[in-house]
């Protein structure tokens, strides 16, 4: 299907900031947080199928005035969230220039129900502005936006933004405050964050020298790796966290039941194919936002997440010890820090972490849930996505956890080296609960 579908840029250009960033905000200092933070593109893909049987002449008609809603309101939303419109200076700050965020718009020739029907990745990432892997200098800008107009009249919002400045929370807040602006509702105290806020992180979690060496940043493992797409109905759902139900974890979350299924899997897949056990490690990504025991983070803008880590050695996988496990991880988080990370700890924490999430002995599956972010209320004015994908990242190892338009279901990236993959997407018991699609 790739090769019958392609996607044509028809158009280029910087949106500016609505109006100038002030002087004394012209430099933003990056937290510790976002200098440990890898120099990759987080991708978002929102589906928009078009609503009308009009003609074709009137499909570009709406889209070039849709397009331009979403440049004057993105311009205006570029002035509150100003250090999405800098550039990038070697993992210490951002340059608040008002350099802009890269737009592009596109036609792609075919319905897109075609899309949709069966997603396929190697469209997907025709329809996001720059690859995952990017860098600011190939990229061009820490915030790229590609609008994509369908044959239907139906349109996809592609965006790419520097994990640099930006983690999911981050990302959610934006989008947002974006969609707010284009519907005319946006107000300073109810939707759009004020730009102070960007300055909270760095504050209370200072930059470090350590992490302006030559290598500062952790870097995601690129091998002959593929992505796959699972998904887990309400129903599934539902039987799964049955199932993990236990005396020790009496009440387990659908993150925590299907992250133990894929767990599962994926050790299962790694044990068949290297002859042994090698220990492994399930690093969780958390939002620390409303763990820190600071008011002030909770709306903190940049980076403001870590990973806590379960970890097994034993050759018996029994699904409901992996929940045990996942939930022991997040308490015994807890027990270390029942304050939150303070900024005497942050240093210290990202060391042992990141010591422990580095080392070759062990099999190492980094997991994020973009679960009960509201990407599905994203509304520019033309109605609420159908379908918000998050397209997948190719560093092995990896899973990305999403909703599922009904807030139950979840969309399960999956991303492993090819020998695993083959054993995992034929696994049982995983397809017992998922549908590969």
């Amino acid at each position: 299907m790739a090769s019958e579908i392609k996607v044509e840029i028809i158009h280029k250009e910087t949106i500016k900031p609505s109006s100038p960033t002030p002087h004394h905000l012209a430099k933003y200092k990056l937290s510790i947080f976002d200098q440990i933070t890898p120099e990759i593109y987080v991708p978002l893909l929102l589906f928009y199928p078009s609503n009308n049987s009009d003609d074709e002449a009137d499909h570009h008609s709406l889209f070039s005035e849709r397009s331009h809603l979403l440049k004057t309101s993105l311009s205006e939303a570029l002035s509150h969230f100003y250090v999405f419109a800098g550039e990038f200076e070697y993992n210490v700050s951002i340059s608040c220039n008002d350099h802009g965020a890269g737009f592009i718009e596109s036609q792609v020739c075919c319905p897109i129900s075609k899309v949709l029907d069966k997603p396929d990745f190697r469209i997907l990432k025709q329809l996001i502005p720059t690859p995952t892997e990017s860098k600011q200098a190939e990229a061009g800008h820490l915030l790229l936006v590609q609008v994509n107009l369908f044959e239907c009249g139906g349109m996809t919002i592609g965006v790419s933004i520097s994990h640099k400045v930006a983690d999911a929370s981050t990302l959610s807040t934006f989008i947002k405050s974006w969609a707010a602006i284009a519907l005319g509702s946006a107000s300073t105290t109810d939707h759009v964050l004020l730009p102070t806020e960007f300055g909270v992180a760095s504050s209370l979690f200072p930059p470090q020298d350590f992490f302006n060496s030559p290598q500062p940043t952790v870097e995601f493992a690129i091998e002959n790796c593929v992505t796959k797409r699972f998904v887990l109905d309400a129903s599934k759902i539902a039987a799964l966290k049955s199932k993990a139900t236990s005396d020790t974890v009496p009440n387990p979350t659908r993150v925590e039941a299907v992250s133990a299924l894929i767990w599962k899997s994926a050790m299962q897949a790694s044990r068949s194919n290297l002859g042994y056990i090698k220990p492994s490690v399930w690093s969780q990504v958390l939002n620390m936002r409303t763990r820190s025991g600071l008011s002030l983070t909770e709306n903190m803008l940049g980076n403001f997440v870590w990973y806590f880590a379960a970890t097994t050695i034993e050759s018996e996988l029994d699904f409901k010890s992996l929940v045990a496990k996942l939930r022991k991880g997040i308490e015994e988080y807890k027990e270390k820090y029942p304050n939150g990370v303070t900024g005497d700890d942050a240093f210290q924490f990202i060391k042992e972490s990141g010591n422990l999430l580095l080392e070759d002995h062990v099999e190492t599956y980094s997991c994020s849930s973009w679960c009960r972010f509201p990407f599905y209320e994203v509304n520019f004015g033309w109605g609420k996505p159908s379908w918000v994908s998050i397209q997948g990242f190719k560093f092995k190892n990896t899973i990305m956890l999403m909703d599922m338009s009904d807030g139950v279901g979840i969309e399960v990236y999956l991303t492993f080296k090819e020998e695993d993959m083959a054993l995992i997407e034929s696994n049982e018991d995983l397809l017992a609960y998922a549908s590969l699609v």
